[in-house]
């Protein structure tokens, strides 16, 4: 397994829709463990291939990573198949936007079809911060990164600063 370096917004790479991988074979697994490794690293709680740029529909989440009984997945080709009409509004951060975080409002309850670390397709009902968490994974797959459900004010705001700080870690050039 290997830490990934995490691509940071403003980065056209984040706003790329995703290949579908088919299936899960070694290089698929690889890139779900080098996922769950960097995310750990990290400190976050879920990470999507394209913010690590491997532009293929996988992601990864661990809601519970800190707990006694982590329980991580892997997700390849994952779509909705059904949505509650409850809406439900959480603080999200990302690893992509360090530092940056606001209230976005997305559906409470979701069941997810997917492909699991062994080729099988596998559905999920998630609610509370895991059905969050995989919708905003999800998001990265087709390019959407949570700002992008803000007003355009507050996301200009926000991609403002962190292509000023982004800006600032350059290395002069002479």
């Amino acid at each position: 397994m290997a830490i990934l370096p995490i691509i940071i917004a403003p980065d056209p790479r984040l706003k790329v829709k995703c290949e579908p991988v088919g299936r899960v074979d070694a290089d698929v697994l690889t890139l779900m463990d080098d996922l769950m490794e960097s995310m750990y690293a990290d400190d976050g709680i879920g990470l999507a291939a394209p913010q690590v740029g491997v532009q293929k529909r996988v992601i990864v989440v661990d809601v519970t990573h800190s707990d006694a009984e982590s329980t991580p997945l892997g997700m390849a080709d994952p779509e909705i198949v059904r949505a509650s009409d409850e809406m439900m509004v959480n603080e999200e951060g990302c690893l992509s936007l360090p530092e940056h975080y606001a209230e976005v409002t997305r559906p409470a309850e979701i069941g997810v079809r997917y492909l699991d670390r062994d080729n099988e397709i596998r559905e999920l009902d998630a609610k509370g911060i895991l059905s969050t968490c995989i919708q905003h994974e999800m998001d990265h797959l087709d390019g959407v990164l949570f700002v992008d459900h803000l007003s355009a004010l507050k996301r200009n705001i926000i991609l403002r600063k962190l292509a000023k700080t982004k800006k600032a870690k350059e290395p002069a050039t002479a």
